[in-house]
């Protein structure tokens, strides 16, 4: 159960943690003190098999005019993905994912909205950046040099998500037992370092808490691990970079009222030190952080 106590005793086996400062978030030609203004980046799924229906667009203009609405709400980032992660999602080629992605892209980007384009493939990387995306959610590792290299050639942002094996949609088991900060600084610190030798200076680390894994296949284990890696996100300050978390959705535990269920990670995720946080439910998402922000414990 997560209490004052609890949450008090977090904060003091890591204390030294909780006020390490972390760089920036640039974006394009906007910059985030993410501690003073937290980050919304609101998602559209182009693939039918995304679990969160409300986030599935089946066009070009549908998709579209969600990104506009998700910006109108108050979303800082648009993330635009084609390839769900989910275990039985169907794969779609780099070719399919650029057909659909780039005429989104292309036209969000002229609006003047910030997109973020979510791939692990370098020619979908290179097609959306040519079309104006200003990130790359970089959902692999396979390939991370090539698209480091094109981050770094276009400026983009990169977000750096803790994958365990080529990409996302391989399907491999996450640390459950024990403290994980330890197995995930490894993981970031070796891969920041290769980043910044490809010439990459805008870097965010996503612990990855959206994605499938194997041996979370059970509701309740699945959101217990979500909920202590959000809570232990200031532990990650130490590589002193912004970090995002998608926010879950917890179907089994919300059932009806699970589009309640961001609201209530973003507290946890808030709580833990998150900068960027990436959620279906960018209204609901701003309000509770800006109430957050508006209180005053004392």
């Amino acid at each position: 159960m997560i209490s004052l106590s609890n949450l008090s005793a977090l904060a003091g086996a890591f204390r030294d943690d909780l006020d390490l400062p972390v760089a920036p978030l640039a974006v394009g030609d906007r910059t985030f003190d993410v501690d003073m203004q937290p980050v919304i980046m609101g998602c559209i799924n182009l693939s039918r098999d995304s679990t969160y229906r409300e986030s599935v667009a089946t066009s070009t203009a549908s998709a579209v005019r969600r990104g506009r609405v998700l910006a109108a709400q108050g979303a800082d980032l648009v993330d635009i993905g084609a390839e769900s992660s989910t275990a039985r999602a169907q794969r779609v080629t780099a070719q399919a994912q650029i057909a659909a992605m780039v005429p989104v892209v292309e036209q969000l980007a002229s609006d003047g909205i910030l997109v973020s384009a979510e791939t692990y493939e370098p020619v979908v990387a290179r097609a959306c950046l040519e079309a104006g995306a200003k990130v790359l959610n970089f959902t692999g590792s396979e390939h991370e040099d090539a698209v480091f290299d094109l981050a770094a050639k276009y400026t983009a942002t990169v977000v750096l998500c803790h994958v365990r094996g080529t990409d996302v949609r391989e399907i491999t088991d996450v640390q459950r037992d024990g403290d994980p900060v330890p197995g995930l600084l490894d993981h970031f610190s070796a891969r920041v370092a290769r980043a910044r030798e490809r010439g990459v200076d805008r870097i965010v680390v996503d612990p990855g808490m959206g994605f499938f894994y194997g041996n979370l296949t059970d509701p309740a284990a699945r959101v217990r691990h979500q909920g202590r890696v959000l809570l232990n996100s200031f532990r990650l300050r130490r590589l002193g970079l912004p970090v995002c978390q998608a926010l879950p959705h917890a179907f089994d535990l919300f059932e009806d009222q699970f589009r309640t269920a961001e609201g209530l990670f973003a507290v946890l995720a808030h709580l833990g030190g998150t900068g960027v946080f990436r959620t279906h439910e960018v209204p609901q998402v701003r309000a509770v952080l800006a109430t957050l922000y508006a209180l005053d414990p004392h």
